[in-house]
C-alpha cells in the first residue's frame, strides 16, 4: 500500500532520485538530504505505515534485521566507534515526515549544507570528529 501523497513513499518506490544506499523489494536505504552526521542514512519501507503503530511485527523485525546489517556495514566502511538507530513516533517526539523510517547515524554532529552552515539542534554544543564519508 502507498501514499500518492507521501513524499517518503515516492522516494521508497524511485519516483523520486535518492542517493540509494541499499534497495530490495520491500525497503530503500538512503542517504538523508539533511544529514546530523556523516553518513546519516534512512530506512524506508516501500510500502505506507505512517508510524511504529501502524508497522505489522514481520515488517518491524525485518527493519532491525537491515538495520542491523547496514549499522555493521556502514561502521566498518566508516571506522566509527559507535552507532545510532533513531525512530520518531509522533509529531511530540520528532517524526516530521510521518512515513515510518529508521535513521541510521554515527555519533556527532555534522554542518549541513542545507542547514546555511549550522550544526542540527540535537548537535550544535557537540565538536565535530569527521570521519569519511559513505562510499556510494
Amino acid at each position: 500500500m502507498k501514499d500518492t501523497n507521501c513524499i517518503f513513499c515516492k522516494i521508497a518506490n524511485g519516483e523520486i532520485p535518492s542517493k540509494t544506499l541499499y534497495e530490495d523489494e520491500d525497503f530503500r536505504v538512503i542517504l538523508d538530504l539533511g544529514p546530523a552526521s556523516k553518513g546519516h542514512a534512512l530506512i524506508l519501507p516501500k510500502n505506507h505505515y505512517a508510524n511504529l503503530y501502524e508497522l505489522p511485527e514481520e515488517t518491524a523485525g525485518e527493519v532491525m534485521k537491515l538495520a542491523k546489517r547496514m549499522a555493521a556495514q556502514m561502521t566498518e566502511r566508516l571506522g566509527c566507534e559507535g552507532f545510532n538507530l533513531v525512530q520518531n513516533n509522533g509529531e511530540l517526539a520528532g517524526q516530521t515526515v510521518f512515513h515510518f523510517h529508521m535513521h541510521l547515524e554515527l555519533p556527532g554532529p555534522m554542518v549541513s549544507p542545507l542547514a546555511d552552515g549550522k550544526a542540527s539542534k540535537a548537535h550544535r554544543a557537540v565538536e565535530y570528529s569527521p570521519v569519511p564519508c559513505f562510499p556510494l
